[in-house]
């Protein structure tokens, strides 16, 4: 009995031990497993919170935010996490229009959603766009994960881009347009100009009228000047100078316009550095920028700011896709008036585009001022809210020391000659007038309407002209390619090429072809008879 007591003791103490060790190891692995539990977690928050996007979890039916992650709670500025979502994030009244929640739930729809919207939250207002999608909670449930990206710069890049291909497609409407206009301004300017001639020095009703007429003509014809250089498609000379001097000639003028209730300040850094840029442009610059802002203040008076300073791209907060590495001249003309909506600040530099009342502008200005800053390869850009006044900001390149002025040329003379000049344009009345023109000026002209046609009247005598006058856009043979057969039958006859506009040959360019000289429709006769001396005698 007592070994069998024994035994019985042994075996109960083995079955304890067992036990107890059973025990210690369950303790163990669950505390493994805890551990296991823990570091994934932290390692799983380390990854959100590294994300640069705001990350958050909510009940897709109670909209409660279950989590957000660190980036998050930075951009807000508090722990969201118990918030119902649109209250927080947007401040709706109930859920979001652009909620994915029933993409998400619906069995058929995907799984996953995405969209592109701007926060009106007063401490962000930027751009997103969300990726949703349908996961499983801790507790079983099916909840909304989002991570939204911000978006502002790129949506501020492809602004600009869009704008520059609206510029670019307006740029060449403009063009065209400038071409027929000035096919059409042309004959009236030519025969205003013989009939003025014609008529006595002393005024008279029919003299004024032919005056009035001239003087029409002319403006149309810097209407279209104005066009062209917002086409970037206008003839300029272009030299190394400051813009100081030109800035203070253009608001002395604008300061003998404006009314006293607007005052105007400039402070303008002597140490900018010049610029390659036409002075008439930049004069027309300065002129169509102040009185914008002039007649944003007119009703309620104001002040003009007028700044210039040496920048590099980086020192301004402005993203011009369009700068190079700089340095850049920025002129920056600023008022205190109305402000502009941003739907209206997108389309200002439309040409034609005007919130002004009638008769207070055609909307070429601004447009002006964009075509000609393209052209000079430097960038602009309007900062403007409502009621806070708008400040533009002209960037231009530094190109280096000024050019030392010269005296510009007096001009010659009116004077003709007995030459025999065979004349090529498309437009009957064009024609008509240019033969007119040249015959009272003492050339013998002959004429046609079809470049084929004065082909082959070159050809039968090519001794028979001592120069050739042509229009560069006619239909079968253009200008260029008739000048070009023409130089193959006899490559020493001087060629003065016309055009509405100039559309991709510049006067060097011209002048490899055999091409001599490029007048620009409309042509005052004065210029026409100048060009042709110049050439016949060089």
């Amino acid at each position: 009995m007592q070994n069998g007591e024994v035994r019985t003791v042994l075996i109960s103490g083995s079955l304890l031990d067992q036990s107890i060790l059973a025990a210690f190891f369950d303790i163990t692995e669950r505390k493994q497993a805890e551990e296991k539990m823990r570091l994934a977690h932290e390692k799983f928050l380390t990854v959100l919170d590294s994300i640069d996007a705001t990350i958050y979890v909510a009940d897709m039916k109670t909209y409660e935010i279950l989590f957000v992650n660190k980036n998050m709670i930075e951009t807000f500025g508090r722990d969201m996490t118990g918030e119902v979502c649109w209250k927080s994030f947007r401040g709706e009244p109930g859920p979001c229009s652009l909620c994915t929640n029933s993409e998400l739930t619906d069995e058929k729809g995907s799984p996953s959603g995405i969209c592109v919207w701007q926060d009106k939250n007063p401490i962000t207002g930027k751009f997103y766009i969300n990726h949703d999608r349908a996961i499983e909670w801790i507790d079983g449930r099916i909840v909304r994960l989002q991570v939204a990206t911000d978006i502002t710069e790129f949506k501020k890049m492809e602004e600009q881009l869009r704008q520059v291909q609206k510029m670019e497609s307006l740029g060449t409407l403009a063009g065209g347009i400038a071409h027929d206009f000035n096919n059409i301004l042309f004959p009236i300017l030519g025969h205003t100009e013989m009939l003025l001639s014609d008529i006595s020095e002393e005024k008279g009703p029919i003299r004024n009228s032919l005056t009035e007429i001239y003087t029409g003509a002319l403006r149309a014809r810097d209407l279209i000047l104005q066009i062209l250089s917002f086409s970037r498609q206008g003839e300029t000379e272009l030299t190394i100078m400051k813009i100081q001097p030109v800035i203070q000639e253009a608001l002395k003028l604008i300061r003998s316009t404006i009314p006293a209730t607007i005052s105007i300040s400039q402070h303008l850094h002597p140490g900018c550095g010049a610029v390659k840029a036409d002075p008439t442009q930049l004069h027309q610059i300065v002129m169509n920028l102040a009185t914008n802002a002039f007649h944003a203040m007119e009703a309620t008076g104001g002040e003009l700011k007028v700044s210039l300073k040496e920048i590099k791209p980086g020192e301004t907060d402005v993203i011009l896709t369009d700068m190079g590495p700089g340095p850049y001249a920025c002129l920056t003309v600023a008022d205190t008036g109305l402000g502009m909506e941003k739907e209206v600040a997108a389309r200002i530099f439309e040409p034609f585009f005007t919130t002004k009342q009638k008769g207070k502008g055609t909307g070429m200005g601004l447009a002006v001022v964009h075509g000609i800053v393209k052209s000079m390869n430097g960038a602009l850009w309007v900062d403007t809210e409502p009621r806070k006044g708008a400040k533009f900001h002209v960037y231009l390149p530094i190109a280096g020391d000024p050019t030392e002025n010269t005296t510009p040329e007096r001009e010659k003379p009116l004077t003709g000659g007995k030459e025999r000049i065979l004349l090529v344009d498309d437009e009957e009345a064009i024609i008509m007038m240019e033969k007119q023109a040249l015959e009272r000026l003492g050339y013998q002209v002959t004429s046609f309407t079809g470049s084929l046609e004065a082909l082959e009247a070159f050809r039968a005598d090519p001794g028979g002209f001592d120069l050739v006058i042509t229009d560069m856009a006619m239909p079968k043979l253009p200008g260029e390619k008739l000048a070009a057969e023409l130089i193959h039958i006899r490559p020493d006859i001087p060629i003065v090429l016309c055009t509405g506009f100039n559309e991709t040959l510049s006067e060097e360019n011209l002048l490899s072809l055999g091409i001599r000289g490029l007048l620009m429709k409309p042509v005052r006769i004065k210029e026409l008879a100048g060009k042709l001396r110049e050439v016949l005698e060089n």
